[in-house]
């Protein structure tokens, strides 16, 4: 089987899994040897569903990497590191909002050798803002998480192996629930932290 026939038949089935504990830590050791990838000052965050405590998600970690340019990448460590890239990749615009194309980009690959979606995304733009906010408000609304964590194990249920109607629906539910973060960031003063302790 190809790399790319592997990294499809092993991200895009839906299977959720109860919290661990070890994914913070999966994540740090995965940033340090990330580091060689990317310029000094390189910001990384844990976004996705295993960086809120406590919330069940797919084993997969989520990272993101903010640089100022989206070719600020040291394509081969990260080959070295069996990651490889998946092209042409960007964003979704949540309903309702025009977000112009470019606040969209990203350049996005998968770890082969323990499951990770690396997101490359430049810094200050919508899409880089959006998941750390999505994170932050997850883990202080903990009813909020708690709701988001059915809607996720029921729609894995109805689809464990088409990835494009989970997130048909999952992506505009998570919009609605991004309407309350803003409010919520606007209330308390969040922005975007610098990098998470320990990256």
């Amino acid at each position: 089987m190809s790399d790319a026939g592997l990294a499809k038949s092993s991200f895009d089935t839906i299977t959720i899994v109860p919290y661990r504990e070890a994914w913070a830590a999966e994540y740090r050791d995965l940033v340090a040897g990330l580091r060689a990838a990317f310029p000094a000052g390189t910001r990384f965050h844990h976004i996705g569903s295993t960086s809120v405590p406590g919330l069940a998600a797919k084993d997969i970690i989520d990272i993101q990497a903010t640089v100022a340019s989206l070719d600020d990448i040291d394509l081969s460590v990260l080959s070295s590191l069996n990651y490889i890239e998946r092209p042409g990749l960007s964003d979704h615009s949540p309903a309702g909002r025009d977000i112009p194309e470019a606040e969209l980009k990203k350049r996005f690959f998968r770890g082969l050798t323990r499951r990770v979606n690396l997101h490359v995304r430049v810094g200050g733009a919508f899409n880089q803002r959006y998941p750390v906010l999505c994170r932050d408000y997850l883990r202080a609304h903990p009813v909020t998480a708690a709701s988001y964590q059915v809607i996720k194990e029921r729609l894995s249920g109805w689809f464990p192996t088409d990835a494009n109607r989970y997130y048909d629906i999952k992506d505009p539910m998570f919009d609605i629930i991004m309407d309350g973060a803003e409010i919520w960031a606007a209330a308390t003063g969040w922005t975007v932290p610098e990098g998470d302790s320990g990256s």
